[in-house]
């Protein structure tokens, strides 16, 4: 006799809610092909420093492959404090870090730190997606302020935005500079979003990963809240190694908080991964310490910054393109006339111009009709790959 159960196994809500991840959908049409140039992750084309390889496998060679301490090992905890210390001038102790694995751990384990179901988080977009999904994950509410296009620049309604802060909101996330458009919030901007949010309790979620990605001139970092704020205030700032060093494949990140939370952070770890592997964090140190390490992002800055400028200005070149100005991150967020099917736009390039862009519809229903291209990668993969756009368009 067959055992009948009363429902079929499934997820909950939630979780059946969230949309698979329109750039893997994009990406696994393609990844196999070896005609296609990629553009569709958010990573640079070169691997990461051999400094930073060499850490690791020393501490490899050397065993370390047991568990350590939740919060991570307390010379690189020390290490993020005087990274960031120096990078922004502001003292930060380092018993306010936790060393998380990877920065997307660091968003959600933020967002379980605070939130409950039912709270109301507003989430300034387009925005990658996991952003976004984590407070619904949760069972949060989300409230999304799109940025705008004015002028040819993303910009901010800064005085619409306060307006939509109301006294019920829980938490404001923000992403400077941004993924997709390279939008970078201003200091002055920084100082008037915490202000309102001290005054009604909000908490502020910062994920500043692209902050060494700028490029305004005579600004090398990008403005941080934590320039800002007072030590103990509802402020939560994510970053991750996976950008200015070129560990997206490590999954190793940090999150600075107020000093109140760090002992509930240390479980909330110890729950969710128990702690980020020794020899990554070896890695993670050998980043932060070791005396080539400016001089290497200095470097990958200079060559980010001369790709992004051949694409950028072949871009704006090519019929119907539309691209609005920013000053940060590694993409360049446009669209093109006569097109606003993102996602369906996206596989055509992949089939009919061996061409991987990331569809604007994964950044949410304000990315509709845009594509995003990753300029982190060698200028001749960019003017290959602008190549290979300009003639789908002389044949569309």
């Amino acid at each position: 006799m067959v055992e009948r159960f009363p429902s079929p196994a499934r997820a909950r809500k939630a979780v059946l809610e969230l949309a698979p991840s329109r750039i893997r959908e994009v990406a696994n049409a393609g990844m196999d092909r070896p005609d296609v140039d990629a553009f569709w992750f958010g990573e640079s084309d070169q691997p990461t420093p051999s400094f930073i390889r060499m850490a690791a496998a020393e501490a490899l060679d050397l065993s370390q492959t047991f568990y350590t301490q939740n919060l991570g090992l307390p010379a690189l905890r020390s290490a993020i404090a005087s990274y960031v210390s120096n990078l922004h001038g502001v003292p930060l102790d380092a018993e306010r870090v936790g060393v998380t694995s990877s920065g997307v751990s660091a968003l959600m384990l933020a967002s379980q730190l605070v939130l409950s179901p039912g709270d109301r988080v507003v989430v300034v977009t387009p925005i990658w997606p996991n952003i976004a999904e984590i407070p619904r994950i949760l069972g949060a509410e989300v409230i999304r302020f799109p940025l705008t296009v004015r002028e040819d620049r993303w910009h901010l309604d800064l005085d619409q935005l306060l307006a939509t802060l109301t006294d019920n909101t829980s938490m404001l996330v923000l992403n400077s500079p941004n993924n997709p458009t390279g939008w970078t919030i201003t200091p002055e901007q920084q100082a008037a979003i915490l202000a309102h949010c001290r005054q009604r309790g909000i908490w502020v979620l910062s994920d500043e990963v692209y902050e060494r990605l700028v490029f305004t001139p005579g600004r090398s970092v990008a403005p941080s809240m934590l320039g800002l704020a007072d030590p103990e205030e509802r402020l939560m700032v994510v970053n991750s190694f996976s950008k200015t060093w070129r560990m997206t494949g490590w999954r190793l990140g940090w999150l600075v908080l107020p000093t109140p939370l760090v002992p509930q952070l240390e479980k909330l770890v110890e729950y969710n991964t128990s702690c980020a592997p020794g020899f990554v964090q070896a890695g993670g140190l050998a980043a932060l310490s070791d005396p080539a390490s400016e001089a290497v992002i200095a470097s990958m800055h200079n060559d980010i910054a001369t790709s992004r400028a051949g694409l950028l200005g072949a871009l704006r070149q090519l019929p119907g393109v539309c691209l609005p100005r920013a000053d940060g991150a590694m993409y360049a967020f446009f669209r093109l006339a006569g097109h606003t099917d993102s996602l369906a736009l996206a596989k055509r390039l992949v089939v009919e111009a061996g061409l991987g862009l990331a569809p604007g519809s994964a950044f949410g229903p304000e990315g509709e009709g845009w594509l995003r291209w990753c300029f982190a990668a060698a200028p001749a993969k960019i003017e290959a790959g602008i190549g290979r756009l300009r003639r789908f368009l002389n044949q569309t």
